[in-house]
C-alpha cells in the first residue's frame, strides 16, 4: 500500500479498548516471533502478556525487587525484544535501580516452551549499560532495535529543569542522547564503526545528542525512518526526525540551547543551522508532554497508512504527521480523548495501540 496523501475522516474510526486493569502501564512491546502476544510494561518493574486476547495470570517478568520508582518518572520504562527472540530468547529491558540510576539489562526466556507459557528469567540477567542519574526525573527510558538491527537506547538529560548541568549538549555524557549499540558482538556490546564518535570526540555509544526527555522514539516498519517525541521544558513540545541512511554532520537536536525551534539557553547565540529542527512542535496550552507514536503499516486501515500517530499525555490528543512529499510535512488533530496517553505500539501486523496510565489498552479500528 502507497502512503496516503491526506488524513481519513476520523468519524469512521474508534480506539476500541482491547484490555484493561494494567498498572500504570508505559509501554508495548510485539515479539516479531509469529505468536500475535504483545507484552505490556507496568511502571513498577512487571511486564504482562497478553495472547490470544486473554492477559495471562503470571507475568512475563517481575523484577519488582530491582526496579526503584519516585511514582513520577521512575521505573521500568522500557522494552525491546531481540530480532532472532524466537531463537535465542534474548530481551532487553530499561529500567531505573533502587538509586535511581538507569540500567539496560537483557534477559533470557525459554524459546523452547509453548508460547503461553514462556516467561522471563530473572536469574538470566546481564547488564548491558549502567548510567548514572544525577535527578530522580527526565530518565527518558525507551529502547528499540532499528533496521540495523542495532539496539538505540533513549536518555534523558538528567533531570531537574533547563539542564542545569548541561548535559544534553555535552558530548561526554550519556544523558540527553539517544545510543547506538551492537549487542550480538563483545562483551557486553560493541560500537558500530560507523556511529559518529566512535573514533574519538565524544562518547563512541552516542548516536544524536541535544536531547531533553525523548519519551518514545520508533522506526518506520517500512522505511526505516527514525521519529522522536521529545518532551519540553515549558512551552514547546517537539517530534524529531531522521530519514533512514542519514549520513550527516552528527545528530544535534538543540537542547538545551533550543525549545523546539526557539531560543531557550543561549540559543539566540548559537547557530540553528547547527541544529536538527523538529519537523513538527506545538505549545502547551492545553497539552504538556509529548508521547511519541508509531507510523501506521498495518492491512486493517489503508487510510492511516503512513501516517505517524502520536499523543499529548495531559491533553489526550491524538494527532497525526504525515509526509506527502519530501520535507513537507502536514499535521493533524485525529481524536480528542480522555486518556492519559502513556505509550503507543504495534503488533505483528502493524496494528498501533494506545496505552492509558489509568490501565487501558487500546487498538486503532473501524467503527
Amino acid at each position: 500500500m502507497a502512503t496516503v496523501q491526506v488524513f481519513p475522516g476520523m468519524d469512521k474510526y474508534l480506539w476500541n479498548l482491547i484490555a484493561d486493569g494494567f498498572a500504570h502501564p508505559v509501554a508495548i512491546a510485539n515479539a516479531d516471533d509469529g505468536s500475535g502476544r504483545l507484552f505490556i510494561v507496568e511502571q513498577a518493574g512487571v511486564i504482562q502478556m497478553l495472547d490470544q486476547g486473554i492477559v495471562r495470570p503470571v507475568p512475563f517478568l517481575d523484577i519488582r525487587s530491582r526496579v526503584g520508582s519516585s511514582g513520577n518518572e521512575q521505573g521500568l520504562l522500557g522494552l525491546a525484544f531481540h530480532p532472532a527472540f524466537k531463537e535465542n530468547g534474548f530481551f532487553y529491558v530499561n529500567y531505573t535501580d533502587r538509586n535511581g540510576n538507569t540500567v539496560v539489562s537483557r534477559y533470557h526466556s525459554d524459546v523452547t516452551l509453548p508460547a503461553g507459557q514462556q516467561a522471563g528469567e530473572p536469574v538470566s540477567e546481564l547488564i548491558i549499560l549502567r548510567v548514572s542519574q544525577p535527578y530522580a526525573n527526565h530518565n527518558g527510558g525507551d529502547l528499540a532495535f532499528g533496521p540495523d538491527h542495532m539496539l538505540w537506547i533513549g536518555l534523558g538529560d538528567g533531570g531537574s529543569g533547563g539542564d542545569p548541568q548541561g548535559y544534553g549538549q555535552s558530548l561526554q555524557t550519556l544523558l540527553g542522547k539517544l545510543l547506538r549499540i551492537d549487542v550480538d558482538h563483545g562483551e557486553p556490546y560493541l560500537i558500530p564503526l560507523d556511529n559518529p564518535f566512535a573514533s574519538g570526540g565524544g562518547l563512541p555509544e552516542i548516536w544524536a545528542y541535544g536531547l531533553r526527555n525523548p519519551w518514545r522514539f520508533s522506526f518506520d516498519t517500512r522505511t526505516g525512518d527514525l521519529y522522536i517525541g521529545d518532551v519540553g521544558q515549558d512551552q514547546w513540545e517537539e517530534i524529531d526526525y531522521l530519514p533512514v541512511g542519514y549520513t550527516g554532520e552528527p545528530v544535534n537536536f538543540g537542547w538545551n540551547f533550543w525549545e523546539g525551534t526557539h531560543p531557550y539557553l543561549g540559543g539566540d547565540a548559537v547557530a540553528s543551522s547547527s541544529m536538527i529542527a523538529p519537523v513538527f512542535e506545538y505549545p502547551h496550552v492545553p497539552d504538556c508532554s509529548v508521547t511519541g507514536g508509531e507510523v501506521y503499516r498495518g492491512r486493517s486501515l489503508p487510510a492511516f497508512n503512513g501516517i505517524y500517530l502520536f499523543g499529548d499525555y495531559c491533553s489526550g490528543k491524538v494527532r497525526g504527521l504525515l509526509q506527502p512529499e519530501f520535507n513537507v510535512w502536514q499535521e493533524q488533530t485525529l481524536f480528542n480523548t480522555n486518556f492519559q496517553i502513556s505509550s503507543f505500539g504495534l503488533d505483528e501486523d502493524g496494528e498501533v495501540y494506545l496505552l492509558d496510565l489509568s490501565g487501558g489498552l487500546y487498538r486503532l479500528e473501524a467503527k
